[in-house]
């Protein structure tokens, strides 16, 4: 695929895509206007193009009993962030953005105070935008043992078909089926995928980030109202953090969208990230697979 071929069509279904990567081609073709057949070549070339890098399991790490940081880091040096952040914990996102700096997300276990300290010590020019102690947050996933080794199973192919989930996991198609649904349910649990911003071509995905002072909800709602035919993602909140996954077809129109969210009631602050490359590991789901696995109970009971 010639990526000047890109067009809304297929940034349509890359937006269902990242909410739901396990979305039907057929049912897709439906929301944008396309058959299946279509549908099925269009996400084929995406992937032959590079601009769809991986399908991939993005889940909240509160909701399996553990911590997250969030911050910015001026950097370019991914793998020395990386290594960085193994020192602290699991990486959960590093995304290096345009002007040289990095955001990241640190899946932590325990004591995220002190571990936000240690992050301080380590990375000096760190800026700490948010930390969450499972505690605080809203997600939950509340799993079973046949959930993590679906769940397991899932991280490898998430499209990957019922019938041969079943083969694998030894698991009855019904069960296979119910658990996914349960999984799709959940807001804390999402089947995605991994793009490259750079081969967006003609359009930009930006993530703003909005600091709150009132309802965070309420002026989600009002946000969405206005803009949510540019959301490119489901928008992620926690405490006083909104965070908008956006496109637009220019630079000039993102910058209007910018300043409009800027001055909606309730936004105290806002910071927007031009992506260059999304890393997404998940060997901290795969951790705590084996962590379930070993588990003598039927239902895996989470800290909180």
């Amino acid at each position: 695929m010639k990526l000047n071929k890109l067009d809304n069509y297929d940034m349509k279904i890359l937006g269902i895509l990242t909410i739901d990567c396990r979305t039907p081609d057929r049912q897709i073709g439906k929301k944008v206007g396309l058959s299946g057949v279509s549908v099925k070549a269009r996400i084929t070339k995406m992937e032959r193009a590079g601009i769809i890098q991986n399908f991939t399991m993005k889940v909240e790490p509160p909701s399996l009993g553990y911590g997250v940081i969030y911050l910015v880091v001026p950097s370019y040096d991914e793998s020395d962030m990386i290594k960085k952040l193994k020192l602290v914990g699991e990486p959960f996102f590093v995304v290096p953005c345009l002007g040289d700096i990095t955001a990241c997300g640190i899946v932590v276990e325990k004591d995220v105070e002190q571990k936000t300290e240690l992050v301080k010590n380590l990375i000096s020019n760190a800026r700490i935008i948010l930390t969450l102690d499972p505690k605080e947050s809203e997600f939950r996933a509340d799993l079973t043992k046949t959930d993590f080794k679906i769940l397991d199973q899932l991280l490898k192919n998430p499209r990957e078909k019922i019938d041969s989930i079943a083969k694998s996991t030894k698991l009855s198609t019904k069960t296979i089926t119910r658990t996914i649904e349960k999984f799709e349910a959940n807001p804390a649990i999402q089947f995605t995928i991994i793009y490259d911003p750079r081969k967006l071509e003609k359009f930009i995905a930006f993530a703003l980030l909005a600091m709150v002072q009132n309802d965070t909800r309420k002026v989600l709602k009002e946000i969405e109202a206005g803009f949510g035919d540019y959301f490119w993602q489901v928008p992620f909140t926690a405490k006083e953090m909104l965070v908008l996954f956006m496109y637009s077809d220019n630079i000039y129109n993102a910058d209007i969208m910018h300043h409009k969210i800027k001055h909606t009631d309730g936004v105290a602050f806002t910071e927007v990230f031009f992506p260059k490359k999304i890393t997404m590991p998940t060997e901290w789901i795969s951790n705590s697979v084996k962590n379930a696995s070993r588990s003598m109970k039927l239902h895996v009971p989470i800290e909180q």
